[in-house]
């Protein structure tokens, strides 16, 4: 059953009245069948496989209630696209702000989402960003779902992971590992625009102006620092969509002795060949939440799993329409979830 289905009937609510459609020229069309004056609405949209034109529906449906004099437009977002473009890279542009930018000026006066690829990008929005945990969910799958969990290591397959690792580690009462090395290429480690200038000297320039030339980076072969011998190991992270990395640090865990991998994410993109690599792969079970619809990628790959956070949204929907306090909904989450 789909996200959307799933709120409705946590809700007791129906659907409300709205076409949404493709003309023959590929134009994104809305039309609202019922009248929203004055009212509270809120766009549920989970991402498809078909990103651009899920956030075309979200802008022009947003622009079609505020034109229509809706009191609120509230937009469910369980994943925000373009999340990881949040960092300038060489000459690049910084797409989530820009995104931001395009809902605000849609309509969109708050938005409901869930584990955003960095906290900072609710400063990208200028109205209410509430960015619920999932961590509760995956916590809970974990002490009842995998068998002989206390034996169990949490892993962070790169550094820059190292700290939702240790937020999972600590409530579970479990250790910590932590995977470095060439086979991991960190977002840290992408060259930004800070690192454009070319390793030579310029030809002319300011007389006695020499910049330093800078180092290459240059990573060491690939560590496992902690013990995973006879443990299961647990890699926890936000997203998994090119599953390469996981499945290269699948590999590593099993060289170093570990008998079960699992894989923890909120975001289950799984896109191109992820379910065949799983399936292929050293890796036991990919436990994903329903942020995302993959119900095509379950069908060819059992190993992954689905565990279901329409309650919380749900909760934060009723809460939003009533005017009550969120913090129910952040209790014991931490920071770095």
């Amino acid at each position: 059953m789909s996200t959307c289905c799933l709120l409705l009937r946590r809700l007791g609510v129906e659907l409300g009245k709205s076409v949404v459609y493709q003309e023959s020229n590929r134009e994104t069309r809305v039309d609202v069948k019922e009248s929203v004056r004055g009212q509270d609405i809120f766009i549920i949209q989970t991402m498809p496989r078909d990103v651009n034109t899920a956030i075309m529906e979200l802008l022009v449906m947003a622009y079609a209630l505020k034109t229509s004099c809706a009191k609120n437009i509230i937009g469910v977002i369980p994943y925000f696209p373009y999340s990881k473009q949040c960092k300038m890279r060489k000459r690049g542009s910084i797409v989530c702000k820009l995104l931001a930018s395009m809902l605000a000026k849609a309509g969109l006066t708050h938005i409901i989402t869930m584990d955003l690829h960095q906290k900072e990008i609710q400063g990208f929005f200028s109205f209410p960003v509430d960015n619920l945990r999932a961590s509760p969910f995956l916590l809970q799958y974990i002490q009842e779902e995998i068998p002989d969990y206390r034996n169990a290591i949490i892993v962070a397959k790169s550094p820059s992971a190292a700290k939702r690792a240790q937020s999972y580690a600590e409530r579970l009462r479990l250790g910590l590992a932590v995977m470095h090395g060439e086979a991991q290429c960190a977002e840290s480690d992408m060259a930004d625009g800070r690192h454009s200038p070319p390793a030579f000297r310029p030809s002319c320039g300011p007389p006695g102006l020499e910049l330093p030339l800078m180092m290459a980076k240059e990573k060491p072969p690939i560590t496992v620092v902690g013990d995973v011998g006879g443990r299961i190991a647990i890699i926890v992270d936000d997203i998994i969509d090119d599953v390469a990395d996981f499945v290269a640090a699948a590999e590593i865990l099993k060289e170093r002795g570990a008998y079960k991998i699992y894989i923890m994410a909120t975001h289950g993109l799984l896109s191109a060949d992820a379910p065949r690599l799983i399936e292929e792969s050293a890796i036991d079970e990919v436990v994903v939440t329903n942020t995302v619809p993959h119900e095509v990628q379950k069908l060819q790959c059992p190993k992954i799993k689905t565990v279901d956070v329409s309650m919380i949204l749900a909760e934060a929907i009723r809460r939003i329409h009533n005017g009550e306090s969120m913090a129910y909904l952040f209790r014991n989450v931490t920071v770095d979830d």
